[in-house]
């Protein structure tokens, strides 16, 4: 049995994934001070009661799903895509016809969702091309975290499940590097050499386009080449990752996260602002939450990545029965992970 197994990495990652979420669903749209004020004391937040998620947990659910009913059918070849577009194509769908669908969700899924509903449409149509939210990569930890995958079927999957919605290169890219750092965690990275594989993995793929899982997509660009268009996206990965380097390198954790690596509206900023957020306080991963929540930005967001990395990190242990137990779909959450951790 792997440390990864041992640990429950996907069920702890999940489970920190959807707390960050709840934690951070009231605070979102606020600034620090009056997150302060009806807070108190940022390291002593509490999960709320009831413990509701937003959007982001439940479309990180779909994509689960979806991703368990594609693997079910076989492997996760590019030449079948077809058993993984569908299948989350129609989870998609589904949350954006659900009556649940009333979290504030981003005008992108919504604008998105609602194109692939219709039967016919290829999903690159569907595909919001300018948008570079971080409804891309809020959601894709399934991606990081099912067993079995090779790192091209993890990469192309997680930009695929990204374009089905945001098509911005950046919303491509930083979904890929957002698994992979989920993935690295889960395996057992040390969290002080993390953003250093990631910068290194990023140029590594810095012009590779992922023809097979992504198709055309980049034609409804203004870009020359496939290779130019998802440039520009890992160039800006590569650009917040030096932003994070650099709040790391003199950490503050009484400051507000968002002031070093972004408000997290976007999707690389999403992701080295929860970097950020885990890496100040690794031991301490309900701090970890407590400090993203407690952000001027996207702060669900931005704690709900904040989560899964610790959760992976760290494992299902990471977290209290007394806050896990009472997270909205906690059932789901466990029955997922618990697919995968076995």
């Amino acid at each position: 049995m792997t440390t990864y197994e041992r640990k429950h990495a996907a069920t702890g990652a999940l489970l920190g994934l959807a707390l960050g979420d709840a934690l951070g669903f009231p605070t979102e749209f606020n600034d620090v001070p009056s997150i302060l004020a009806k807070c108190g004391p940022w390291r002593e937040m509490e999960l709320p009661t009831p413990a509701f998620v937003t959007d982001d947990t439940q479309m990180t659910l779909a994509l689960g799903r979806g991703l368990r009913t594609a693997m079910d059918r076989g492997y996760l070849a590019p030449k079948r895509l077809e058993r993984l577009e569908r299948p989350v194509r129609e989870e998609f769908v589904d949350w954006y016809q659900s009556p649940e669908n009333n979290r504030a969700p981003g005008n992108t899924c919504l604008v998105a969702c609602d194109l692939l509903k219709a039967e016919g449409r290829v999903w690159q149509d569907a595909s919001q091309i300018h948008s570079k939210g971080c409804g891309a990569n809020m959601r894709v930890a399934p991606i990081g975290l099912a067993p079995g995958l090779s790192d091209e079927q993890r990469a192309g999957a997680a930009q695929l499940q990204a374009a089905l919605t945001h098509g911005h290169p950046t919303a491509l890219a930083a979904s890929d590097l957002t698994a992979h750092a989920v993935r690295l965690l889960a395996q057992g990275a040390e969290p002080t050499g993390l953003v250093g594989l990631l910068r290194s993995y990023a140029l590594d793929n810095r012009t590779r386009y992922h023809h097979t899982w992504l198709g055309d997509l980049w034609t409804r660009s203004q870009d020359p080449s496939p290779e130019h268009f998802i440039a520009h996206g890992w160039d800006d990965c590569l650009a917040v990752l030096e932003r994070l380097q650099d709040a790391l390198r003199h950490p503050s954790p009484e400051t507000d996260p968002c002031l070093a690596t972004g408000e997290g509206w976007i999707a690389e900023e999403a992701l080295a602002s929860g970097l950020l957020c885990f890496l100040l306080f690794v031991d301490e991963p309900l701090t970890a939450l407590r400090r993203a929540a407690c952000s001027s930005g996207d702060s669900d967001s931005i704690a709900c990545l904040a989560g899964a990395f610790a959760g992976a990190y760290h494992g299902a242990g990471a977290w209290p029965d007394a806050w896990a137990d009472r997270i909205e779909y906690h059932g789901e959450l466990v029955a997922l992970g618990a697919l995968w951790d076995a």
